[in-house]
């Protein structure tokens, strides 16, 4: 492989995009082109260095990476997401390839998947690493956590923020959306999963593997 790929790095931990960069330095055909530590920060630096490729964490503070990931492919030379992520758990893997990312790992996988993912996101491949790829197996045997197949993409990220205890003032200025239109959301959220109130909520997403 003759041309080189670039890559931005969006981690809010700094320990974690250093292990990364010094992995990809040790590929010559790789070159670390920038790093991020939240999601609108990811989305700028996308727009301004036009990576081939964003390795970014799912669970970033405030806007996750799906939301990003939805925000960079809107860009005029979108680039491919490789997300990575604590989360082995189908949905979150399923939520992030519905948004449009084409490869996703758990921190646990190995150095060698994380690059065998990004030469096969770089070809435009989708690549899960093995142990997701199983949950997500499993999940469509089992039909596992159909509860939040009725969300739309934008409800699922605003639920993410609920459980995780942010008010609806907080989830409108990450998400820049009004109060009200946040709280339309919860309340369509609420009604699609037959949940009363936020403690349901929060139960429901502990059960199906939506909080840390």
């Amino acid at each position: 492989m003759t041309e080189m790929i670039s890559v931005l790095l969006v981690d809010d931990h700094a320990i974690v995009r250093e292990g990364y960069r010094r992995l990809l330095a040790e590929h010559p055909a790789v070159r670390v082109v920038g790093e991020a530590t939240t999601a609108p920060e990811a989305c700028e630096l996308t727009l301004l260095l036009r990576p081939d490729i964003v390795v970014m964490d799912i669970a970033l503070p405030g806007m996750s990476g799906i939301e990003a990931t939805r925000r960079m492919l809107k860009s005029a030379a979108p680039p491919r997401v490789l997300m990575f992520s604590m989360h082995e758990d189908a949905i979150y893997a399923t939520r992030a390839l519905q948004a449009g990312a084409l490869g996703y790992l758990s921190k646990v996988s190995a150095p060698e998947v994380l690059m065998s993912a990004i030469y096969a996101v770089w070809r435009g491949e989708r690549y899960l690493s093995p142990d997701v790829a199983a949950n997500m197996d499993r999940a469509t045997l089992s039909e596992q956590s159909p509860e939040f197949a009725p969300l739309t993409p934008r409800e699922f990220e605003v639920l993410r923020l609920l459980v995780r205890g942010e008010t609806v003032k907080s989830i409108g200025e990450t998400l820049g959306l009004s109060e009200k239109t946040i709280a339309n959301h919860q309340s369509a959220i609420r009604e699609k999963l037959g949940a009363k109130n936020s403690l349901q909520l929060s139960l429901l997403a502990e059960r199906h593997g939506l909080l840390p």
